[in-house]
C-alpha cells in the first residue's frame, strides 16, 4: 500500500506541473507562428532538450531496449552511440542551420511546406502531408503501447485504461499551450529522463553485485544463435543485424518531421551550436543508458510473453519501491515529450497544408482551431491502434520511422544543399520510400504469406530480410542514392527560383565574410 502511495504522490504531482505549464502557455499560443514553432524564438537549452526528449520514448526504454538487449546484448548501446553521434551531433551540424535559414527564408512551418517552396510544388505538398498525417498514427501508437506496459506492471492499471489517461493528458496540454508548452515540458522532463536513467542504470547494475560481475555472468548465458561470451562482447552475437538498428534509429531523425521542425523554432546560429552539443550528451546518457540497461535484461528475465515486457519485469526486480515511481515519471516524460511533438507535428501538417489551401483567406484563430481540433482526432486514432496489446512496439515504429525517413531522406538532406536536385526526383523518393516499406510490411509482417516468410527464412542470410527494421534503413539509404541518380537524368528547376531559394545562405557567407 505505501509503494503505492508513494508512486500515485509522484505521479500526480508531475501530472499537475505539465498541466500548469500548459495552462500557464495558453496566451502565447494564439497565433499559428506561435502555435507550431513558439515563434522561433527558442535558446540552444529548450531546443536541444525538445529535440532529445522528442527523439526518445517509451519506445525506446521499454520497446527497444528490451528486444535488442535481449537479441544483442550490451552491444546493443552501440544502437545509444549511433543516436548520440549520428541521429544528434551530426543531425544538428549538417540540418540545423540550414534548415533554420531556408524555413525561414521560405516562410515553412512545416516540412510539406519545406517542399512546396524548395521544389515549387503543391502536388509534392499535400503528398508530403498525406504521408506524415499517416505514418506518425503508427508511432504515437507504440509510444502509448509501451507506456500503458510499464503502467499496467507499477500500478495494476487495465492497459486499455493507461492508453485512455494517457491521451487525455497529451490532449490537454497540447491543446492549451501548443508548442511553447511543449518546449517548457520537454525542459523539466529532460531533466528527469537524465536523472532517472543514471539511476536506473546503477541499480541494476548493483542488483547483480557490479559492472565486472553483471558482465561475466551475462557471458555465461548461451542461447539459440547467441553463443557464450557473445551477449557481453564488443558487438554481440549479430553485429550485422545490429547495423540496421543503429541506421535506423540515427539516420532516420533527419527527416521526421516531429526532429525537423524542431530547427525551424531555433533563434539563431549560435543556438544552434550550443545546441548540438547538448543534445549529443543528452542522447549518449539517455540513449546509450537504456540501451546498456536493455543488455542485462537476461540477468533478470528468464521469460516472457512478449519483448516488450522485458524491461518492466526487469525493473520490477531490480528497483526499490521509491525509485520505481521515478521510473513510471521518467517513462511518462519521456512519452509525453515524443507524443506531444507527433500530435502536434501531424495536426499542424494536416490544417496547414492539406486544410488551409482549400479555404482561403482562413483566419490565424481558425487555423489554431482547426490544429487542436486535429490534435484530438489524431489521439483517437492513435489509441484505437495501440488497444491492440498484440502489436510489437518495435514493428510499428520500424514502419514509421522506415517510411518517412524512405520517403523523406533524400529530398530534404540534398534539398537543403544542392541547387541540382528535382521534383521528379523527390516523387521518385517518396514513392519508392513508401511502397517498399509497406509493401515489405505486407508481405513478411502481417502474417498473410507465412510460407514466403519461411521460405525468405530459409535462405540463411547473414541479413534478416524480414525484419522491419532492416527495411526501414534500407529504404533510407535506398533515398539518398535514388535521388541524386534521378535528378541526373531529370529536368532541374529553372535558375532564378533556385538563386532566390538559395539567396539566404549566399547572404548569410557575404555577413560572415565581413
Amino acid at each position: 500500500m505505501e509503494k503505492e502511495m508513494v508512486m500515485w504522490i509522484i505521479l500526480l504531482l508531475y501530472l499537475a506541473v505539465m498541466i500548469g505549464i500548459g495552462v500557464y502557455c495558453r496566451k502565447m499560443a494564439g497565433s499559428v507562428q506561435n502555435f507550431v514553432l513558439g515563434g522561433r524564438n527558442l535558446g540552444p537549452w529548450f531546443t536541444a532538450f525538445a529535440y532529445g526528449t522528442s527523439y526518445f520514448s517509451a519506445v525506446v526504454f521499454i520497446g527497444y531496449a528490451g528486444q535488442f538487449g535481449w537479441n544483442y546484448g550490451v552491444a546493443s548501446t552501440w544502437v545509444g552511440i549511433g543516436n548520440a553521434l549520428i541521429g544528434s551531433l551530426l543531425a544538428w551540424w549538417l540540418l540545423g542551420n540550414r534548415t533554420r535559414l531556408m524555413s525561414r527564408h521560405l516562410n515553412a512551418t512545416t516540412m510539406p511546406e519545406f517542399f512546396e517552396k524548395r521544389y515549387h510544388s503543391k502536388g509534392l505538398k499535400i503528398a508530403s502531408a498525406l504521408i506524415v498525417f499517416i505514418f506518425l498514427i503508427p508511432y504515437t501508437a507504440s509510444v502509448y503501447n509501451g507506456l500503458s506496459r510499464l503502467f499496467e506492471e507499477a500500478f495494476g492499471i487495465d492497459y486499455l485504461y493507461c492508453i485512455i489517461g494517457m491521451a487525455v493528458l497529451t490532449a490537454i496540454y497540447v491543446v492549451l499551450g501548443g508548442y511553447t508548452a511543449t518546449a517548457i515540458n520537454d525542459f523539466v522532463q529532460g531533466i528527469i529522463m537524465l536523472i532517472g536513467i543514471a539511476a536506473v542504470v546503477i541499480f541494476a547494475v548493483n542488483g547483480q553485485g557490479g559492472i565486472f560481475t553483471a558482465l561475466t555472468n551475462l557471458g555465461k548465458i548461451s542461447d539459440v544463435g547467441v553463443p557464450e561470451n557473445s551477449l557481453n562482447s564488443l558487438f554481440g552475437p549479430d553485429p550485422l543485424n545490429l547495423l540496421g538498428v543503429v541506421i535506423l534509429t540515427s539516420l532516420g531523425t533527419w527527416a521526421l518531421p516531429q526532429m525537423v521542425q524542431k530547427f525551424y523554432a531555433i533563434k539563431d546560429k549560435p543556438a544552434v551550436t550550443r545546441g548540438a552539443v547538448i543534445s549529443t550528451i543528452f542522447a549518449l546518457v539517455v540513449a546509450g543508458g537504456s540501451y546498456f540497461l536493455g543488455g542485462l535484461g537476461r540477468l533478470y528475465v528468464d521469460d516472457f510473453a512478449s519483448y516488450d515486457d522485458i524491461v518492466p519485469d526487469m525493473l520490477g526486480q531490480a528497483l526499490p519501491d521509491i525509485l520505481m515511481g521515478v521510473v513510471v515519471v521518467l517513462v511518462l516524460s519521456a512519452s509525453m515529450s515524443t507524443l506531444s511533438s507527433l500530435v502536434l507535428t501531424s495536426s499542424s501538417t494536416l490544417t496547414i497544408d492539406l486544410i488551409k489551401p482549400f479555404r482561403k483567406n482562413m483566419k490565424e484563430k481558425t487555423q489554431v482551431l482547426w490544429i487542436r481540433i486535429l490534435i484530438v482526432v489524431f489521439i483517437v486514432i492513435s489509441v484505437v491502434i495501440a488497444a491492440n496489446k498484440t502489436t510489437l512496439i518495435t514493428s510499428l515504429m520500424s514502419v514509421s520511422w522506415g517510411t518517412l525517413a524512405g520517403a523523406f531522406l533524400g529530398p530534404f538532406l540534398y534539398g537543403l544543399y544542392s541547387k541540382r536536385i528535382t521534383r521528379a526526383s523527390v516523387w521518385t523518393a517518396f514513392v519508392v520510400g513508401v511502397v517498399f516499406t509497406v509493401g515489405h510490411m505486407v508481405l513478411f509482417n502481417l502474417g498473410l504469406f507465412p510460407d514466403l516468410v519461411a521460405a525468405v527464412q530459409g535462405l540463411n542470410c547473414p541479413l534478416n530480410l524480414v525484419s522491419p527494421i532492416n527495411a526501414g534503413a534500407a529504404a533510407m539509404l535506398i533515398s539518398l542514392i535514388l535521388v541524386p541518380v534521378v535528378s541526373l537524368f531529370t529536368k532541374k528547376q529553372p535558375e532564378d527560383e533556385l538563386e532566390q531559394i538559395f539567396s539566404c545562405i549566399q547572404k548569410e557567407k557575404k555577413a560572415k565574410a565581413k
